[in-house]
């Protein structure tokens, strides 16, 4: 056997392998792995791979539901039923590492990367959008990776061809070192026929297809299961680079592939590399595989096998085809001028062997290397932070109320993380395709037609880590209840759910129980709103030497409209003398609000309140109200409370609001608090009947709170100015800061 230079457990630990990982490798093995196959161990044993650190929580999130066609860990993205013959496919993932040390092409390779779970499985992509999460904004750091996190999303995602239809971006110094770069993609398939990710039937050929094979992404897996830390630069080789163009010709040239029969399985070349799409492959088919590194067509010359094992270059599949229809599959990738070339065959036995120029590198059971077979789970302690206890002890009544409301209002339009995004969206392409149903009429969630029917899929990002930090399992619970708001606010039913789970290192106890508390919180609000979790991506160790991230589970969600050009609903009032109703509970808590934190700079405080059975109240409640065609509008509550969804919903139109507050509660609380479960409506002369009728039938909490006026702010009787001012000041203050 080639390389059989002997190994010892400091090599092991080098690699991120402990010394009882080390001793269980050799269990599987019957003798001490060459640096080939513990390399092989170190990737794919990495908590990017393995999920070795969380998988037992995981484990608890409901997987199940009636639309479900391919669960969480099933295939390369969660598969749901719309009914009609077609699917929806939909995954989120991180790119955090990469897009800390070179963000243009972390965030673009992310962009790649998420897009090939989706038409791996058969379906086209319709809409991708991002989850982001920066430092500081006077930092120029900061400045720095938000521009080149923004130019890498738009470069690659505009070039490929799939329109950005939706997102979010926060700002908090926790993230200074760690920026956090999630993107999801959502397609279509029919039912049916969709491609699974598996290897099986003995003498049947191994493909790789897609760009050449080069030293970029070299152990990036394990790159991104450690911290940040001043060294991390010297690991730019770790980040990947991408090729949108190759890309594109790989989407047409792989559904041509999966539509005309001859393949047995399919994978994306993601983190890995062919070591994970090999192992995972052969793994999941209970069968082995001879690969031959040498066959792999490469960038470099000169590259060894573990090098092309272990290289995460983008744009590359793995596929098994039927033996006898390799000329199909080679004639359809020479069509759309795309490397095709066999790299080995499925064999019998549960072994993979890796050869170079008819070596033998490395022969390793498939099975021990994956999640669910002999990957190594970890049950870590926990403990509750001790900065609990400062929240625990937060006084409201310690709040000195506010002398000049307008002044406040315009601080949280100007805050980066709700002002207006319009600097970054404006680079994003999201109308190509034409079915973007929300890119003139502003609605809480992104809305995609599918094209040829009056159905649409509604898409959210969402995610407050304050609220998480200050109680991950009300926090997470909330980050779902607002995805699902979203939806149904947009006229969506919610149906299925992926994350995105970005924690720190998973073996300091409090952050661990961040990670368990926050699993918690997201099966209690799933279960409640029959939102199957499909899958997603755990992202761990996102900390440095100043300290860890706020925990950050982003909630992705999908939904259907079923009847797109009557249930679609937009969150912009439409006319003046409209009444302006608040359904949900009036609550006065401004706990981890914007106006707590960022303007009265109280760094702990409870997270809002959450009522889940009211949560699912208020989604059921906004479907009657828009199916029964009885409101004009509708927005949630979230950050910056009741007045900046009101100048949310004034601002597409540059209408205004005249309306009161609550008497039996604090002003500033009434205002600005971020209480879930809450959304504000407007309702026309016409609509009153059927409205009120719709909200006794359901029994759910409304207060009227005003009506919508011609250009002017007004709250109590006080003028605080127009519109068009808070508009200047809610859509030039990201361009200002930015510079």
């Amino acid at each position: 056997m080639q390389n059989v230079s002997v190994v010892t457990v400091e090599t092991a630990k080098q690699l991120g392998i402990s010394a009882e990982e080390f001793d269980k490798i050799q269990g599987y093995l019957g003798r001490v792995p060459n640096f080939t196959e513990l390399s092989v161990y170190s990737v794919m044993w990495s908590e990017h791979c393995s999920y070795k650190n969380s998988i037992v929580q995981l484990k608890t999130l409901p997987k199940t539901g009636e639309r479900v066609l391919a669960a969480a860990g099933e295939e390369n993205a969660g598969l749901m039923d719309l009914g009609g013959g077609l699917a929806v496919a939909f995954k989120i993932e991180s790119h955090n590492h990469p897009s800390a040390i070179e963000p243009y092409q972390g965030a673009a390779t992310g962009v790649g990367g998420i897009h090939r779970d989706i038409f791996t499985m058969g379906a086209r992509p319709i809409a991708t959008l991002n989850s982001l999460r920066f430092g500081d904004l006077t930092l120029p750091k900061t400045k720095r990776l938000l521009r080149g996190v923004v130019s890498g999303i738009a470069g690659y995602g505009n070039a490929f061809g799939v329109p950005t239809v939706g997102g979010e971006i926060y700002f908090d110094p926790c993230y200074n070192t760690n920026p956090l770069v999630n993107a999801m993609s959502v397609g279509i398939a029919p039912v049916g026929k969709t491609a699974s990710a598996v290897a099986k039937g003995v003498g049947n050929p191994v493909f790789i297809v897609g760009s050449a094979t080069g030293t970029d992404g070299i152990h990036g897996a394990t790159f991104a299961s450690e911290d940040i830390s001043e060294g991390s630069d010297l690991k730019l080789p770790s980040v990947q680079v991408g090729d949108p163009f190759a890309e594109k010709l790989l989407l047409e040239a792989t559904l041509e592939a999966i539509e005309c029969g001859a393949l047995v399985g399919i994978q994306d070349m993601g983190a890995a590399g062919i070591t994970c799409s090999t192992a995972e492959m052969a793994a999941k088919g209970e069968a082995g595989m001879d690969v031959w590194l040498d066959k792999v067509p490469t960038r470099r010359e000169g590259m060894e096998g573990w090098q092309i094992l272990l290289s995460e270059s983008q744009e590359r599949m793995l596929m098994v085809v039927e033996k006898g229809r390799e000329e199909e599959i080679l004639r359809i990738f020479e069509k759309w001028d795309i490397h095709c070339a066999q790299i080995g065959i499925v064999t019998e036995g549960l072994n993979i062997r890796y050869y170079m120029n008819n070596e033998l590198l490395g022969e390793i059971p498939a099975d021990s290397l994956v999640l669910g077979g002999g990957a190594p789970v970890y049950v870590r302690a926990q403990q509750k932070p001790a900065y609990m206890a400062q929240i625990e002890a937060f006084d409201p009544n310690s709040i000195a109320q506010p002398t000049d409301y307008a002044q406040v209002l315009k601080f949280l339009l100007a805050r980066p993380s709700i002002a207006s995004k319009r600097w970054v969206y404006e680079q994003y392409d999201s109308m190509v395709g034409a079915a973007n149903m929300t890119t003139n009429a502003p609605s809480d969630a992104a809305v995609v037609r599918i094209i040829g029917r009056d159905q649409a899929v509604a898409m959210s990002v969402d995610c407050n880590s304050r609220y998480v930090h200050a109680n991950p399992h009300d926090g997470c619970a909330l980050a779902v209840a607002e995805s699902a708001r979203n939806i149904a606010c947009a006229g969506g039913t919610p149906i299925g759910v992926t994350n995105c789970l970005n924690f720190g290192n998973p073996h300091n106890p409090e952050l661990y129980w961040q990670f368990a508390e926050a699993i918690r919180g997201m099966k209690d609000a799933c279960e409640m709103f029959g939102t199957p979790v499909t899958g997603g991506n755990v992202s761990l160790y996102n900390q440095s030497e100043s300290g860890p991230i706020s925990p950050t589970p982003t909630i992705g969600m999908v939904g259907v409209l079923d009847h797109a050009s009557e249930m679609l609903m937009t969150l912009d009032f439409k006319q003046q003398g409209d009444n302006i109703y608040l359904i949900g509970k009036l609550v006065e808590d401004f706990g981890a609000s914007e106006y707590i934190y960022g303007y009265h700079s109280v760094a702990f405080s409870p997270a809002p309140y959450v009522n889940l059975s009211e949560e699912k109240l208020l989604q059921d409640t906004l479907l009657a109200l828009i199916g029964g065609k009885a409101i004009s509008s509708a927005h949630d509550l979230s950050d910056g409370g009741l007045a900046v969804a009101l100048c949310e919903s004034a601002f597409n139109r540059g209408l205004g609001f005249d309306i009161a507050t609550s008497e039996t509660m604090r002003k500033d609380a009434f205002l600005f608090g971020e209480a879930g479960g809450r959304v504000i409506v407007s309702v026309n002369t016409a609509q009153e009947a059927a409205f009120a009728s719709i909200i006794a039938a359901q029994g759910i909490a409304c207060t009227h709170i005003g009506t919508v006026n011609g250009a002017s702010a007004i709250v109590d009787g006080d003028i605080y100015g127009t519109v068009a001012d808070f508009l200047a000041v809610y859509e030039g203050a990201l361009p200002a800061a930015i510079g």
